[in-house]
């Protein structure tokens, strides 16, 4: 409990459905822990409603997420540090998402490899609200396959039972798993892993994050044959397949978590981001680089600087030099509009240019279209806000 505690305050996170945060827990479970301690060994525990929120996409939808209580979170993460070290290595190797020594890239790099000995065709498949269709006895029946204890099985499905709080108002779940849980990710392996090893005995090469599953097969008609068995499988445990999102197509420039293929001429197979991470990511920049909120250069970079260390590090097996150098080019010159609003009148862009090293005439001119900040950020003064001056900021390269 002790090492679970620690990983739940490193994880941070909102609130639950009691409004208890970490430190606030802390002090509740100082004194409750006993009696809760006795109800889990008693059977008699039962966790608290899901608050239902709604994360924001670059598409203008949204991802539901599950944020249990951090009481709830902790006896989840104590369960998942006792079944995981047993059900994980039952998996299939060819499974990648949210297990031990194992990352999205590694999937990407599979996915690279399969392409590269020649299976240009690719089996997509997207599953529609994964989380919220799973089927609860189902699910706990795969579970019992590889865990013998009455106690864990009933508190598993009493947290599937849990519910979900939305305006104030408690709505009972006869299905799915809310993704904000530490224990989701588990079962959801347990359950798609009977996928896996149907792909396996019929000796498919493929990779699986999550839901997110691509089968690599060198005819398009050999695609549709392993379609066919996928939807198949996914009836069996009462899944829906999103056909939008599914095909069986050309793998190059086809997205798979992130990551795009492409061809060089000599048939080289190299990774690249996709045009949709592409668009994701300039939509979050221009959030947090636009040009209004009062907000000064320094703490735009301090927000800026986390989330492009975590891109860059997510997207860095990327083999596309140039793009990053593009993307590079454009941050620094949002940030250098971004500048020049903030200096606002022609008589201060004037003076902190001169300061800053530029000649008279290009301070006068900058400061003639004080106004016009992105023609602006695009002319002379790439030569005064230079890209060591946004190093200095703190600003990462992605180059």
């Amino acid at each position: 409990m002790q090492r679970a505690w620690k990983r739940v305050k490193a994880n941070k996170g909102a609130a639950g459905i009691d409004g208890l945060d970490i430190a606030q827990t802390a002090e509740y479970l100082r004194w409750a822990w006993p009696d809760l301690r006795q109800q889990l060994l008693g059977g008699r525990y039962r966790p608290q409603p899901v608050r239902r929120v709604g994360i924001p996409k670059s598409d203008g939808s949204e991802r539901e997420l599950g944020i249990p209580t951090v009481t709830d979170r902790l006896i989840q993460q104590a369960l998942l540090q006792v079944l995981q070290p047993r059900i994980d290595p039952t998996f299939s190797e060819h499974s990648y998402g949210f297990r031990p020594g194992r990352r999205a890239q590694d999937a990407v790099l599979a996915a690279q490899g399969y392409a590269q000995q020649g299976c240009h065709v690719v089996v997509d498949v997207d599953l529609s609200k994964f989380f919220d269709r799973v089927n609860h006895d189902i699910l706990i029946d795969r579970l019992k396959k590889r865990v013998n204890d009455a106690g864990v099985i009933r508190l598993v499905r009493a947290y599937l039972n849990a519910g979900i709080m939305d305006g104030g108002v408690v709505i009972r779940r006869v299905e799915g798993t809310p993704q904000g849980g530490p224990l989701s990710p588990l079962l959801a392996n347990v359950l798609l892993d009977e996928v896996d090893r149907e792909l396996e005995r019929r000796g498919h090469r493929f990779a699986r994050y999550a839901d997110d599953c691509n089968v690599y097969v060198r005819s398009h008609k050999a695609g549709e044959r392993v379609m066919a068995l996928l939807r198949r499988c996914y009836d069996r445990l009462r899944l829906k397949i999103n056909e939008s999102k599914s095909a069986v197509t050309r793998v190059f420039g086809r997205k798979f978590l992130g990551y795009a293929l492409w061809q060089t001429r000599g048939g080289e197979v190299r990774r690249a981001v996709s045009g949709q991470a592409l668009q994701a990511f300039k939509w979050r920049i221009r959030q947090l680089t636009r040009r209004s909120g009062g907000r000064s250069v320094t703490q735009v970079v301090e927000k800026l600087r986390s989330y492009l260390l975590g891109w860059k590090g997510y997207f860095r097996l990327a083999q596309t030099p140039r793009i990053w150098r593009s993307l590079d080019e454009w941050l620094r010159r949002r940030l250098r509009a971004l500048q020049l609003k903030q200096w606002r009148r022609g008589k201060t862009i004037h003076r902190e240019l001169l300061r800053l090293g530029a000649s008279p005439w290009v301070a006068q001119s900058v400061a003639a279209l004080s106004r016009r900040w992105w023609h602006n950020s695009r002319s002379a003064i790439h030569n005064v806000l230079t890209i060591a001056y946004f190093d200095r900021l703190g600003v990462p390269r992605l180059s």
